[in-house]
């Protein structure tokens, strides 16, 4: 596996916070000079500030201004800020002059749009800090640590002063290696395994210390990677000097960080926007065929209309996932004697040919895949994705290996690598395992894309079965 993580580090939401507050200075500056609605006018100014907004997003970059780990200094922010600024300002002045005739039409805006934009960003320094704060934190990774709580105390004075943030969930305690008065101890560390799929855990730091060798946590490391969980190693610091050879360093301490999933946030934003646009779009397209096929289960057979079952998603969150009922009202109750049946290799899944529990209505929805149309609001909630791995049932992953657990590293998805690689020929689930980590370990936008091209294809062919 070959990841870039040129975005890893990258704090993503400050730069849309810092657009966005650009945007704003852009559109007041207007309003207070009272722009001509001049189509030649409007075009110089709009050209005007993209330049600028490109320039000052890239120098404030280029200053680790977006650096995750770079610790909030009301001072040292103002600096980074000031200096980006001017950058933007000098190189969109040059432009102006030489490739922007006639200047002189849009100074005056060009001046008041300086002036706000400057008074709006040096406002925004500790706005923004607060509203990341609250984002963040709602967003953060859960995570266990395995070291001494009196050395990760230090370590998170140092987290604390960056953008980054973890939902402290408690200590896995290590052999030789004592802490006093916590209480949050999840286990021991021979019981990672179990400890990562009780506490759906995402993230695990492990503090190394100067006379460890790598062989004491390299078994350890090893579990958490086989589960697909993002493993931190956090470095006593031999020294307060910068140490260029690791992949970050927070405060003092280096950290070398092992994950077997995209950790580039750039990539990450993109497949959420897209997700949340996707997902709204096609629940307006497809209301008029939800609420026929909603009339037509309730006239078909009694039951609910919506089938809501518990399904397992990243990381061993638990959370409902929405479809159409295709079945009995009383299928769940049925499977057991139909186990039997089953027409996979492995008993982990269950899939049968010909179901007898599945209704008339529900055989024409299951084809066609309408079935699965209220899942849209699963993606739009940010429970599941669009491309994903098959949303699993909770029977099934208390039956996971280790390196099953992997599949869940990532968000669940409506459709994904194995719906389209001829999902009614699988017959074992140590294939499905495969294709879904196949599909973690390749992951990218135009991936996403090529599936769910794949897809539409599959929906028109003669391979299409309900899973």
């Amino acid at each position: 596996m070959n990841r870039k993580n040129y975005g890893a580090n990258t704090n993503v939401l400050q730069m849309f916070i810092d657009g966005f507050v650009l945007i704003l200075a852009f559109l007041l500056s207007a309003l207070i000079v009272r722009v001509p609605y001049s189509l030649p006018f409007i075009k110089r100014i709009i050209a005007v500030f993209v330049i600028f907004l490109i320039t000052y997003i890239a120098a404030a970059k280029e200053k680790r201004l977006y650096n995750v780990t770079l610790f909030f200094y009301f001072d040292r922010h103002i600096r980074l800020v000031t200096s980006a600024f001017i950058m933007a300002l000098v190189v969109t002045s040059v432009i102006l002059l030489f490739f922007l005739n006639p200047y002189a039409s849009i100074r005056h805006y060009y001046t008041v749009f300086l002036i706000v934009a400057y008074l709006f960003m040096l406002v925004n320094v500790i706005v923004s800090r607060l509203v990341q704060i609250v984002v963040v934190r709602y967003n953060a990774p859960r995570a266990a640590f395995v070291g001494v709580h009196e050395d990760f105390e230090k370590f998170n004075y140092f987290l604390n002063k960056t953008s980054m943030r973890l939902d402290e969930v408690g200590y896995i305690s290590f052999p030789g290696r004592v802490s006093k008065g916590i209480s949050n101890v999840l286990g021991d560390i021979e019981d990672i395994e179990r400890i990562i799929r009780e506490h759906e855990i995402d993230q695990v730091y492990f503090f190394k210390y100067k006379d460890d060798s790598e062989a004491d946590i390299l078994k350890y490391v090893n579990i958490c990677l086989d589960m697909g969980i993002t493993v931190r190693v956090v470095m006593e610091s031999f020294s307060r000097s910068k140490v260029s050879s690791y992949v970050s360093a927070v405060g003092i301490y280096p950290m070398m960080t092992y994950h077997t999933i995209a950790l580039n946030e750039y990539e990450q934003c993109v497949k959420r926007l897209i997700d949340i646009l996707a997902s709204a779009v096609g629940i307006i397209i497809s209301s008029p065929v939800m609420l026929i096929t909603a009339i037509a289960i309730k006239l078909d057979s009694p039951g609910p209309v919506l089938f809501i079952q518990k399904r397992v998603g990243q990381n061993g969150r638990i959370f409902k996932m929405f479809k159409f009922r295709s079945m009995c009202a009383e299928a769940e109750a049925q499977k057991n004697l139909l186990a039997a049946e089953n027409g996979l290799e492995d008993e982990i899944m269950f899939k049968m040919k010909d179901d007898p529990r599945v209704t008339r209505v529900g055989k024409f929805i299951r084809k066609t895949s309408i079935d699965e149309l209220p899942q849209l609001f699963n993606v739009l909630i940010g429970n599941m994705s669009l491309v994903g791995t098959r949303p699993p049932t909770i029977d099934e992953v208390e039956r996971y290996e280790r390196c099953q657990w992997r599949r869940l590293s990532i968000k669940p998805g409506i459709t994904g690598l194995w719906q389209v690689s001829g999902r009614s020929d699988i017959r074992d689930f140590d294939d499905v395992v495969k294709l879904d980590v196949k599909y973690i370990d390749n992951w990218s936008i135009m991936y996403d894309i090529r599936i769910l091209f794949k897809t539409v294809l599959v929906l028109f062919g003669k391979n299409n079965g309900a899973y």
